[in-house]
Formats: C-alpha cells, structure tokens, sequence
C-alpha cells in the first residue's frame, strides 16, 4: 500500500520539484502551500508523513505543528532556514520527530521521510522484543506497541513516534542509564545524525505531558553529564 505524505510550503518551486521526486519513488503526494488549508486538508484526509515548512503565510509552521499535535500523533518533518537553531529546537519541543534545514538534498529528504515511515511502522509492529505480547508495563506506565499507545494510571497520552521510542528504549531497562548516544541510536537509528540537544528537547517535553496528567510525575531522571534512566519502581 502507498504512503501519502503531505507537503507544506508557500514556495511552489519546491513543492513541485519534492512533489516529482516522491511521485516517481512510488508515494502519494498531496501539497499545501499555507498553514490554514493545510490543516483543514489534514485533518479531512490525514497522512502517512507531513513535512512542514516554518514560515509560511496565513499559519506559520509552529503554529500548524501545535493544532495538528491537538489530534494527531503523524510523523512530522520540519523544514528551517539554515543555521536557525531557535526554529529546530522549537519545531522538537513542539512535537516534530526531525529537521531538515534548506537549502536541501531531496534525496536526504527522502531518505529521512523512509526513516521516519519505517520507524513508525516498526513501534507499531507486534512483537518486536520487549514482550511476547508486544506490552511493556513498569508500574503505572503501560506501553502497547501495536497500537502505538501510551497509558499513564490507565490514561492516554498521544506520543509521537520518536517520544514513542524514547519511553521505550528508557522503560524496557529502568535503572539501567542511557546516554544520549544510545536514545539517539534507539529513536533515529544509525542513518539519521542528530546533535544531543534534540534528545534533551524531546526528553523536557515528554515531562511535560506526562505531568500534564500527573503532577508528580519524575520517572524519568536525568544523570548530568551521563544521560538518563527510567526509575525503578
């Protein structure tokens, strides 16, 4: 079955060079070039993957990241100007699961979109070695991975597929310290390179949905200098 990626840009030069290059590597391809349809398109007819520009009139690409993570755990893709290091850390603390600054290669774009599309089947698949059923459970925490679901005391809490990865790889071993290395390797694999501060992004906001629901939550420690591990219970 096809994947279907959408792509948000207001500059129609890309969105058609990107859009010929996904179409002939065999993807279904559908192109906004504003914030505002594109949210309207996406939420009437999700996606696989969307891969999201910055700026953009009419709803900027934070702004369309935040409403989309409202109601949608799809893999995200950010595309910033370069050197602009404030909009990749704040495209991560709002939920995308990559970057990728411009000017580009397509063919990094698309090897980071298969990345992601891969990664997201796989926690999604049955078995894949944590528990023959295919749970983790660690006290109050219960991690299904075939349906990609993360309760907290019996309560969901959408992830998206990196976090995802993140609680996995930290909860399959509590107590057992993973540096940043290890999440990077666990969450992006060894094909996509990413500098440790986006891992600390990722960490500060899985925190912060996790004690959106539970004030007192502090299962997941940080060891500075070293990395982090889920608590013992």
């Amino acid at each position: 079955m096809k994947h279907t990626i959408a792509l948000v840009d207001d500059d129609r030069n890309i969105l058609e060079s990107v859009q010929m290059t996904l179409e002939q590597e065999g993807f279904l391809v559908r192109t906004y070039t504003d914030g505002e349809s594109a949210l309207q398109g996406l939420m009437a007819r999700p996606v696989d993957l969307a891969v999201l520009d910055i700026k953009m009139p009419r709803m900027d690409g934070m702004e369309l990241l935040q409403r989309l993570r409202a109601r949608s755990a799809m893999p995200v893709i950010f595309l910033t100007s370069k050197d602009d290091e404030l909009d990749e850390l704040m495209g991560l603390r709002l939920g995308a699961d990559d970057y990728i600054t411009k000017p580009f290669s397509q063919r990094l774009l698309l090897e980071r979109i298969r990345t992601l599309l891969r990664r997201n089947e796989a926690s999604r698949a049955e078995g894949s070695g944590a528990a023959p059923t295919g749970l983790i459970a660690r006290g109050n925490l219960t991690l299904d991975e075939t349906k990609h679901q993360c309760l907290w005391k019996g309560l969901d809490i959408q992830l998206t597929v990196t976090e995802f990865l993140l609680v996995k790889a930290l909860a399959a071993r509590p107590g057992m310290v993973k540096s940043r290395d290890q999440l990077i390797d666990a969450a992006y694999g060894e094909s996509v390179y990413v500098d440790d501060r986006t891992i600390d992004s990722h960490i500060k906001r899985l925190r912060r949905k996790f004690r959106a629901l539970d004030e007192e939550f502090d299962q997941i420690e940080t060891l500075y200098g070293i990395g982090y591990r889920y608590k013992e219970a």
